[in-house]
């Protein structure tokens, strides 16, 4: 028997909120982001970062680039704030929170694992998101076992 079922759906979504705090400060940090994903990147593109980076016109591309990817990664630790502090186990007695997180957090892993697979199947970022999809389905039974007063 499971003593506190507030848990099992409050952890996978930390781990989840964790997870994404970790994958956007990488987005930020890295001098060169697009590369964490480069074989996908490259394949999607049909060139190498190296051919287009080597074209005048796309002298200044890396920096836009870079840009981008820093405003991803802001984006990306905002949402991981949200869902690391909205699932805590005090907020997650309210069942309307609960219902809203399952609703915000499937959307954005099922949506996102689409999108993986139809522009970037070969990505790394797939089997996070089966780990994703894993973590999210614990949290969906542990909404199931939390007795509503």
């Amino acid at each position: 028997m499971i003593k506190n079922k507030n848990l099992v759906f409050s952890i996978p979504f930390m781990i989840i909120g964790i997870t994404m705090i970790i994958l956007g400060a990488r987005w930020i940090l890295v001098p060169d982001p697009w590369m964490l994903d480069q074989v996908a990147n490259e394949e999607r593109l049909g060139i190498t970062f190296n051919q287009l980076f080597k074209s005048e016109i796309n002298q200044t591309l890396p920096d836009y680039l870079r840009q981008i990817y820093t405003f991803f990664g802001l984006w990306v630790i905002v949402i991981g704030l949200f869902i690391s502090f909205f699932s805590t186990p005090d907020i997650i007695k309210n069942q309307f929170v609960r219902i809203a997180l399952l609703i915000c957090i499937g959307t954005m892993i099922s949506a996102g694992t689409v999108l993986g697979y139809v522009w970037i199947p070969n990505s790394p970022f797939i089997y996070l998101s089966w780990g994703l999809i894993l973590l999210y389905f614990t949290s969906v039974y542990g909404h199931f076992k939390i007795e509503n007063h």
